[in-house]
């Protein structure tokens, strides 16, 4: 049986993956983004056994009516890093990941509504504005 779309995706996706990497994050633009990432699992309070499993989700994107795609890409990398340096522990929360993953497509959509890279990065009270649903 011939593979489907989302499955040629996932194995290239993981064909780029690292024994040292922590997250790879796949774009998909105006449909969110995919992440991997290994996962530990605590055996006992004394015992974590570190278990490589590459752990895979989505996050929903932003619909915007979108003029100019110029930056938006910029937008979100710059959005994840600078969540990541503020609080590194973000890669070990996967549902504190999920909320900067779902910041940054919320920076991406935003640039995507103005023309220009520089001029159309979104302000964080626009970013929280649009995910707040205003």
């Amino acid at each position: 049986m011939p593979w489907s779309s989302l499955q040629l995706r996932a194995q290239t996706a993981l064909s780029l993956w690292h024994d040292n990497f922590k997250l790879l994050l796949v774009t998909l633009g105006e449909k969110g983004c995919k992440y991997y990432t290994k996962i530990n699992v605590d055996l006992t309070n004394s015992v974590t056994l570190i278990v490589f499993l590459r752990l895979y989700d989505s996050v929903d994107p932003f619909h915007v009516k979108a003029v100019d795609t110029t930056g938006a890409g910029d937008s979100y990398v710059g959005a994840v890093l600078c969540n990541i340096v503020d609080d590194r522990t973000v890669l070990k929360d996967e549902a504190r990941l999920r909320e900067v993953l779902r910041f940054a497509n919320a920076c991406g959509a935003i640039t995507t509504t103005k023309k220009g890279a520089i001029p159309a990065l979104p302000t964080e009270s626009e970013v929280q504005s649009l995910l707040n649903g205003n």
